[in-house]
């Protein structure tokens, strides 16, 4: 250490340090909107369902079938293949196995509908997030005092459009659901506000003990019916319609709530909570699964930004914890509560009667 670095004080091995700190972290995060807009502008061009079709085409020819310009195709295409979207070999490109599951419109656990959601409506509103953040005022239609779903199931196109979507975000979901809860100890189960059916199809595929079905707004009907006929399951699951706050909820052994309460307040979750451990019989158990953040709330990234999703997108919606669960379903009366994982972000809260 020379005199002037003792003179003012100055730790050498400190400088080494910060001379070792770059800020490569921040900038990738400041800027992945980025690769989140190229993914989300593929999946609405259609282009890994084209690829799909195709199998492989070289750069030309898929920015043709494409309708695209040529000035930035090509940066296009191979900006997917590094963010890992898509392959290319020998000038050829093609969806990695990932994208050729999930991003294919023609297959069943087709996922792009919910990305076309997030291209069209989250995507906007997340450009707004200071502006919730400052107001605690939404981004979406209950900006102005519509509802979300009230919005979506007046149009038929979109509602299916985004009732499949959900089915493929959830079926592994409900496959690790169907399998990781004791379903062997229950015959029935209702999904309260269950879409397009998906966790009750799963869970019945799984078990073929189980009857049931599904509880949701009278748009989803159809919807519900047209997927459980696919999987030969119109003799075990049905669909009742009603709405969650205003009707009695549907008695069976188990009640899920999938995706579902994030959406509401305190008070709302709590009601809706009641309402579930009146419906159920005794012994019987409610699941509601989610991206429930972990109790530190340091580990669940997702889980910490669906919740300022729910910010944009509704009046008092949010994300919550295995311990705020705990806390809300014993107040309701369940007598045993547990957390378990699901798959990726998800778990599950189990509330027994």
């Amino acid at each position: 250490m020379t005199a002037n670095e003792v003179q003012d004080g100055t730790n050498l091995s400190s400088v080494e340090q910060e001379n070792e700190l770059t800020p490569e972290a921040i900038m990738k995060l400041g800027m992945a909107y980025w690769g989140s807009k190229v993914l989300l502008s593929a999946v609405e061009l259609r282009l890994f369902s084209e690829l799909a079709k195709a199998g492989a085409l070289d750069a030309e020819t898929l920015r043709e079938r494409l309708g695209l310009h040529p000035r930035s195709a090509t940066d296009f295409f191979d900006a997917l293949v590094s963010l890992g979207m898509l392959e290319r070999h020998d000038g050829r490109y093609a969806n990695t196995p990932e994208t050729d599951l999930f991003l294919d419109v023609a297959k069943p656990c087709y996922m792009g509908g919910v990305l076309d959601m997030a291209n069209t409506t989250l995507y906007p509103n997340w450009g707004l997030l200071t502006e919730s953040l400052r107001t605690g005022v939404p981004q979406s239609e209950a900006k102005t005092g519509k509802d979300f779903f009230e919005v979506l199931y007046a149009d038929k196109d979109k509602t299916a459009a985004f009732a499949r979507g959900m089915a493929g975000a959830s079926t592994y979901i409900g496959q690790t659901l169907a399998a990781k809860f004791p379903w062997r100890d229950y015959r029935s189960v209702i999904d309260i506000g269950c879409s397009g059916g998906t966790a009750s199809i799963q869970i019945a595929v799984a078990n073929e003990h189980i009857t049931g079905g599904g509880f949701d707004l009278p748009p989803l009907r159809p919807i519900f019916d047209e997927r459980v006929a696919e999987f030969g399951l119109s003799d075990r699951l049905s669909f009742t319609a009603g709405d969650f706050f205003a009707d009695p909820l549907p008695t069976a052994d188990v009640l899920v709530m999938g995706q579902l309460l994030h959406g509401f307040d305190v008070d709302q979750r709590r009601l809706l909570l009641q309402k579930a451990y009146t419906a159920l019989p005794e012994g019987g158990a409610l699941i509601v699964y989610d991206s429930i953040i972990d109790d530190e709330r340091r580990i669940n990234t997702y889980g910490l930004l669906m919740s300022l999703t729910m910010l944009l997108q509704t009046v008092g919606g949010f994300e919550s914890t295995g311990a705020d669960y705990h806390a809300w379903m014993r107040k309701a009366g369940f007598k045993k509560t547990y957390v378990e994982h699901l798959t990726g972000p998800h778990s599950m809260v189990v509330g027994i009667k």
